[in-house]
């Protein structure tokens, strides 16, 4: 961490330059949405690697002459390209991943290319070419990991953290934002369900299982947020409400069989944001909570004093089964629905 107040500084956006990894994404969407909408950046990058997806999100945010949008072709494995995307970049927000717990289980080492790898390529360009603010997205999967998944975005997290340490005279910022599952993202189990339940029959896991959901509006404007008050070398964790798969299952097929298949490989029955060993550096806020680095914990009673939270107790967990708060069967449904709305489906 570096000196002065912590939540102390907010972005004027219309000066500045941001570019977003994975500017595809189901995050990226929405982020770019929010972005014109409501706070208008000089220059918006897309940067990713399909050029299908950018075609497509091209229809819905034109990078005519009237538009701050631009769109980059690249890969985050690709060093000497992010060097050359990031030149005059102020902000960079990263959420280039690869997420499926099933598919990085088989194929590790893919994970591993992009997701630790790539992180350190973008630490690299991002101290060279002088960006000021960093923030990359992480999971809850990362807190505690049992699967590949979580065990590569924990190393990126560490990255990330580890690089406000080295960024020298540049003075480049990095931070992370971790948070649970996002309602009706790509390959979640919303969209799941919702074509599975045509046949009947939904498949559960585990009755048992809970997770915790967030809105992809609700990510991305605590990312938003976040970039404001950030000064390096934070991981900020918001407090969202927690469900269970079997009320899920309830909301969206209340007339279908449920039908137990068993866990996936990788996958944990409860998921952790905030573990009892982080807890020790963690300041609690009204809406969230902040873990500092590990190295830097004797100041934790100094930053929560000075900032308005509180510590938090030791033998803390922030999990999905111990939440205070919870969805219920009609809250499920209403999210539903209106995603489905959205969808058109």
């Amino acid at each position: 961490m570096h000196g002065g107040t912590l939540f102390m500084t907010n972005t004027h956006w219309d000066n500045q330059t941001i570019l977003v990894t994975g500017g595809t994404g189901s995050f990226g969407h929405k982020f770019v949405e929010t972005m014109l909408a409501s706070h208008r950046p000089r220059k918006l990058i897309v940067f990713s690697r399909d050029e299908l997806k950018q075609h497509d999100m091209r229809d819905r945010f034109p990078d005519d002459s009237g538009s701050p949008i631009r769109y980059f072709i690249g890969d985050v494995r690709d060093r000497d390209r992010l060097y050359r995307a990031l030149d005059g970049v102020d902000v960079v927000v990263h959420a280039a991943a690869l997420k499926q717990v099933p598919a990085a289980e088989y194929n590790p080492l893919e994970f591993i290319k992009t997701n630790v790898l790539g992180a350190a390529n973008v630490i690299d360009a991002a101290i060279d070419r002088n960006v000021k603010k960093v923030i990359a997205l992480s999971t809850d999967k990362a807190a505690n990991p049992i699967n590949l998944y979580g065990a590569t975005k924990l190393c990126s997290d560490k990255l990330f953290i580890a690089a406000n340490s080295y960024s020298g005279p540049h003075q480049t910022r990095f931070s992370v934002v971790r948070y649970g599952n996002v309602v009706g993202s790509r390959g979640s189990v919303v969209p799941f369900f919702l074509k599975m339940r045509k046949t009947g029959v939904l498949p559960i896991t585990d009755p048992r299982m809970t997770r915790f959901w967030i809105t992809l509006e609700q990510g991305v404007n605590f990312v938003v947020s976040r970039l404001g008050k950030m000064q390096g070398g934070e991981l900020f964790v918001p407090k969202i409400p927690s469900m269970n798969i079997m009320d899920l299952a309830r909301a969206m097929g209340p007339e279908c069989k449920t039908e137990i298949v068993g866990i996936r490989p990788g996958e944990k029955l409860h998921e952790v944001m905030v573990s009892e060993d982080d807890a020790r550096h963690t300041v609690e806020y009204e809406d969230s909570y902040l873990i500092l680095p590990p190295f830097h914990e004797r100041d934790c009673a100094d930053y929560a004093s000075q900032n308005g939270g509180k510590l938090c107790p030791d033998g803390f967990r922030y999990s999905s089964d111990t939440n205070t708060q919870w969805l219920a069967v009609e809250q499920l449904q209403k999210m539903v629905a209106s995603l489905a709305e959205e969808s058109g489906g």
